[in-house]
C-alpha cells in the first residue's frame, strides 16, 4: 500500500504581491524523515516554508499535506493538522519569563501547565535553570531552545525549522540537530532550511536543492553534495 508523502508540493508558484519567488517547485518530503531543503540566499527556501505552513498562499500549483490538498489553509487550520513551523528569529515573548511563555502554549495546546512544564524540561533540562529569566536575555541557544520546546507542546506531526543555527555556538547546533533526529525518529517529519549544508547534511534522510525558486537536484545526502558544492559556489540568489 503506498504511503502519501507527509509533504508534497505540486508545480507551486508563489511569491509576494507581483514578485514571483517559487517557480513551479515539485517536493515530496517522506513520512517520519529529516528533509533538508538547502541552497544559498535568496533561493526561495523560506518561502517554501510558510507555503507549507499557510502563511503564504500559492497564485497556482497544489499543497498537499499527509494527502489532504491544503491550499488557502490559514496557519492557524494547519497548526491544529499537526503543522509547526519555527521561523527564522525563533517566534518567542522575549520580555516575558520562560515560565510565562510556556503558560501561554497552554492555551494554545489545551494541555495543562504542568504537562507543558514535564515535556518541556524533559528535553531541555537547561530551560529548568532559567524558569524566572526572561526569553529575551537568555543566550540564543537557550532561545532556540524555547522555540523548540514550544513547537513541540502540541506534538506536530510535521514540524518546519528555519535556519535553527544562525548565530549559535558550534556545540550548541549539534546538542539541537541531535534533538532533530531524535524527532525523527519518534515519527515527526522534519522539513529544515539551513544555511549551513554540511550541517543539516549529517541529520537528514533526503535533501533538496534549491536555486532561484526551482529545486535543481533531491536525493539521499550523498547523491546532492556535488550540486550543493555548485549552487553554493555559483552564488545564484
Amino acid at each position: 500500500m503506498k504511503t502519501e508523502p507527509a509533504i508534497e508540493l505540486v508545480d507551486v508558484h508563489a511569491g509576494y504581491g507581483r514578485l514571483e519567488v517559487l517557480h513551479g517547485v515539485n517536493l515530496a518530503v517522506p513520512n517520519g524523515t529529516v528533509f533538508a531543503l538547502l541552497g544559498p540566499n535568496g533561493g526561495g527556501k523560506s518561502t517554501t516554508l510558510q507555503v507549507v505552513s499557510g502563511a503564504i498562499r500559492p497564485t497556482s500549483g497544489c499543497v498537499h499535506i499527509a494527502g489532504s490538498h491544503v491550499n488557502g489553509a490559514s496557519p492557524d487550520a494547519l497548526a491544529r493538522a499537526g503543522v509547526t513551523r519555527i521561523p527564522e528569529g525563533r517566534g518567542i515573548f522575549p520580555n516575558l519569563t520562560v515560565d510565562d511563555n510556556r503558560r501561554i502554549w497552554t492555551y494554545a495546546a489545551g494541555l495543562s501547565l504542568r504537562a507543558v512544564q514535564k515535556s518541556t524540561f524533559a528535553r531541555f533540562p537547561r530551560l529548568a535553570e532559567r524558569r524566572q529569566q526572561r526569553a529575551g536575555t537568555m543566550s540564543g541557544g537557550e532561545q532556540q531552545m524555547l522555540a523548540m520546546s514550544r513547537a513541540l507542546v502540541a506534538r506536530p506531526a510535521v514540524l518546519l525549522l528555519d535556519e535553527i543555527s544562525m548565530g549559535l555556538a558550534p556545540i550548541i547546533v549539534s546538542e539541537l540537530y541531535a534533538l532533530v533526529r531524535q524527532l525523527a525518529e519518534e515519527g515527526i517529519t522534519i522539513l529544515l532550511v539551513e544555511q549551513f549544508a554540511t550541517t543539516a547534511l549529517r541529520v537528514a534522510d533526503f535533501a533538496a536543492v534549491m536555486t532561484q525558486g526551482r529545486i535543481i537536484a533531491v536525493g539521499e545526502p550523498q547523491d546532492v553534495e556535488s550540486q550543493v558544492s555548485e549552487a553554493y559556489l555559483g552564488g545564484a540568489a
